[in-house]
């Protein structure tokens, strides 16, 4: 049998090729890196693309002086969507069960280490979240909505309390109103049909 050439060899061609005029170059610093997001797999966690984060927070209203929930906060983009748009960090939850990310988000608001689930048990009857917006794990989709929803309160204010939620596809509630359908390319790290949603009471 005829051995194959290694992919990593180039018999007929020079290893290295000579460079001129370095120099040209020397004046040019050093590339600044975005820091890296490293999302462990257990968290389910699915990085809402920055362009949907933005318009998920259009779809909650105008900007005031509203308590703002985020109940799976992950790595932020939700959150820096919001102060994006104007709205103001002492008005803002963050609830991360996971501590690494839940460390990161601290530099953007008040972050409670919890799972989502338990700190809605607990605080049911307690707060009142006009604006809720979250990208809750899929698996548990409907558990994490109902427990959103158990905190949704208009808290004082005139206007509706809203909730903005990306789901999958197949997620129905009979107050929800689909905003968008997205495409299956939207998350970087895996194919799954979804859609944004809003609630209204």
């Amino acid at each position: 049998m005829k051995k194959r050439p290694s992919i990593y060899s180039r018999p007929d061609k020079p290893l290295f090729t000579a460079t001129h005029r370095r120099e040209r170059f020397a004046s040019v610093g050093a590339a600044q890196m975005a820091e890296p997001v490293v999302v462990d797999k257990t968290t389910e966690c699915h990085v809402t693309p920055g362009d949907v984060a933005a318009r998920m927070v259009g779809y909650l209203g105008p900007v005031g002086d509203y308590l703002t929930c985020e109940p799976s906060a992950g790595t932020g983009q939700l959150v820096r969507a919001l102060l994006a748009s104007g709205h103001s960090r002492n008005e803002l939850t963050m609830i991360e069960r996971h501590r690494t990310l839940a460390l990161a988000l601290e530099k953007l608001g008040t972050c409670i280490n919890r799972c989502f689930l338990e700190y809605a048990e607990e605080a049911k009857g307690k707060i009142e979240f006009p604006r809720i917006i979250m990208n809750p794990p899929f698996r548990d989709v409907r558990k994490h909505i109902a427990a959103a929803l158990s905190l949704l309160g208009r808290g004082g204010h005139g206007e509706p309390a809203t909730l903005v939620a990306l789901v999958p596809i197949t997620f129905e509630h009979p107050e929800a109103e689909t905003l968008e359908t997205l495409p299956n390319d939207t998350f970087a790290t895996a194919k799954v049909n979804t859609k944004i949603i809003r609630i209204r009471r």
